[in-house]
């Protein structure tokens, strides 16, 4: 089978690819991808890895000419970067990803699997389901409850559409991110014996580990097309809905130089527990990673110097430095955030 990946180069891209090539599918890569793109260039050519430099909004729509499936992971990727530029964010998260969609099914390309997030449940105070109404609290969140809305209802006989709502991910990747809370709290104990909580404590979040996600994709791929067209799974394990209060301790606990817990910032209401019922019956998905073994990988990674703290690992500083630089240069004519995001 030959699978087309936007942006295949990120934080989930960068575990996907190489379990997607270990299956055998034959592999289409297409990312903005304006980090490191040499050395990803040559990493992927030499897993067999086709790699475009492009930009899901203006790409040639032939490079989905003779593809079978689509998975669609290219967005601007969490609730704080989103709203630093609502309108790229809408831009791209939204419009581009519709143009993806539609551009497949035009071109004959048999599936379409786009990655969606559990923020759009916002807060509340029961679990959330698949038939849950969605309270979308940021841009980023009513962006993929809008693609899901477009995209899934491209589906047809000829055309599978399938939305997987991810948890909060977390584990180690060649493109790290450590602006979401598992790495973050991991990478801040390590360096300072401090772990950083947002207060008060008593939020839940569900997680899910990047290698999970990858194989969550893996399956439904595998699936046949009637189980899958159409619906949406929530993608995670009833036992990774946790508290972050809990969650801190078990990395304390796993640093063991980390000894205490630093308070910051303002009440977070991003507060919900989601259930994975619907993925384990009818997918027969079940998570394998724990948040204890994505820990203590990244703290290998951290300890034996593979894994650095370098600004682009933090997606939102790392956004705003762009903005800034967009800003100056305007002065000058020349929209840096446009030409690169």
């Amino acid at each position: 089978m030959k699978v087309f990946v936007t942006g295949g180069t990120g934080y989930i891209g960068r575990v996907l690819i190489p379990m997607l090539i270990d299956e055998g599918y034959d592999v289409t890569v297409v990312d903005r991808q304006f980090l490191n793109y040499d050395d990803v260039k040559k990493e992927y050519d030499e897993i067999g890895c086709k790699l475009f430099r492009e930009d899901i909004r203006y790409f040639d729509p032939n490079l989905l000419a003779g593809q079978d499936a689509v998975v669609d992971l290219a967005a601007l990727s969490n609730d704080p970067s989103g709203d630093l530029d609502p309108v790229k964010t809408w831009d791209i998260n939204y419009l581009g990803r519709v143009r993806v969609g539609r551009m497949a099914k035009k071109l004959g390309v048999q599936r379409y699997i786009v990655a969606s997030s559990c923020s759009v449940y916002g807060f509340r105070e029961d679990i959330a389901d698949e038939t849950t109404k969605p309270n979308p609290l940021t841009t980023y969140a009513q962006a993929n409850i809008e693609i899901e809305n477009d995209n899934l209802r491209l589906a047809d006989r000829n055309f599978t559409t399938t939305g997987l709502r991810f948890s909060t991910a977390f584990g180690y990747s060649k493109k790290m991110r450590f602006d979401i809370a598992i790495n973050a709290m991991t990478l801040n104990a390590f360096k300072s014996g401090k772990v950083k909580l947002m207060r008060d404590g008593n939020q839940y979040r569900p997680f899910v580990h990047v290698i999970d996600i990858s194989r969550s994709i893996l399956n439904v791929l595998g699936q046949e097309k009637e189980k899958v067209s159409g619906k949406i799974f929530n993608i995670g394990s009833d036992s990774l809905n946790v508290k972050l209060l809990d969650l801190a301790n078990i990395v304390k606990n796993k640093v063991g130089s980390a000894n205490e817990i630093e308070w910051y910032g303002d009440p977070d209401i991003r507060s919900y527990r989601v259930s994975f019922k619907k993925a384990f019956e009818q997918l027969n998905f079940k998570t394998i990673m724990t948040i204890e073994s994505g820990v203590e990988e990244i703290l290998s990674k951290l300890r034996s110097g593979e894994l650095q703290d370098v600004p682009q690992t933090h997606t939102v500083e790392f956004y705003k430095k762009l903005i800034e630089s967009e800003m100056n240069s305007l002065r000058y004519g020349y929209n840096i955030v446009s030409r690169i995001l």
